[in-house]
């Protein structure tokens, strides 16, 4: 076992090279070598799943062209999003962040992670269920994110919506279903972060000793 210092030394470490973690829109066009996108993808792997089944496909891209049907489609839908489906108080807290359906990340970022959930999963026979998907995919993209701001890589979160296209475009199976689509890549010379303020953890935590 480690010692209490060393576990407190590291989880404070570790905390405060988390804490220094910002999403951006705004990404280099320099080349990132496929290993590490492959070693991202395997932190992420090494997530918990129902009934170990690991239950998604993180689809990587480099492709230009691919790259940029990609972007064409997610434009397409994020207008009509913008236009006519926003609810108003999705678009009043989205106001300062100033977001738009122009998604230049896309085809900026050296590489495009689209994350796919399995809702089902292939045997002999055919298509079984699969258990706590969602929940598992979820803890799988915190750790695919950790493991590119490690690195010293930015990504962003991006749910183009709907996500359909995705699957089309990408030609999987129609038991998965996409769940994220993650730029990632070097941030851009002056690139640009929302001014945020996390929460303290009296506002995200309640204990009960």
């Amino acid at each position: 076992f480690r010692s209490e210092e060393t576990m407190l030394s590291n989880a404070l470490s570790f905390y405060e090279q988390m804490d220094k973690r910002r999403t951006t829109r705004h990404f280099s066009k320099r080349e990132v070598p496929r290993e590490l996108i492959e070693l991202a993808i395997r932190t992420a792997s090494t997530a918990p799943s129902g009934a170990h089944l690991q239950p998604w496909t993180f689809v990587a891209i480099s492709n230009k062209e691919l790259k940029a049907r990609i972007r064409e489609e997610a434009e397409i839908e994020e207008a009509r999003f913008y236009e006519d489906r926003i609810p108003e108080e999705w678009e009043e807290v989205l106001a300062p962040l100033g977001t738009d359906h122009v998604k230049e990340h896309i085809t900026d970022a050296p590489w495009v992670i689209v994350l796919f959930r399995h809702s089902k999963r292939e045997r002999e026979g055919g298509l079984a269920p699969t258990y706590y998907s969602q929940e598992s995919c979820g803890i799988a993209a915190g750790l695919f994110i950790s493991a590119v701001h490690n690195m010293g890589l930015v990504t962003l979160t991006h749910t183009p919506s709907p996500m359909g296209f995705l699957r089309d475009i990408l030609q999987r199976p129609k038991h998965e279903h996409a769940m994220l689509l993650l730029p990632v890549g070097y941030p851009a010379e002056g690139s640009r972060v929302p001014d945020l303020m996390r929460k303290g953890l009296d506002e995200v935590s309640d204990f009960r000793d």
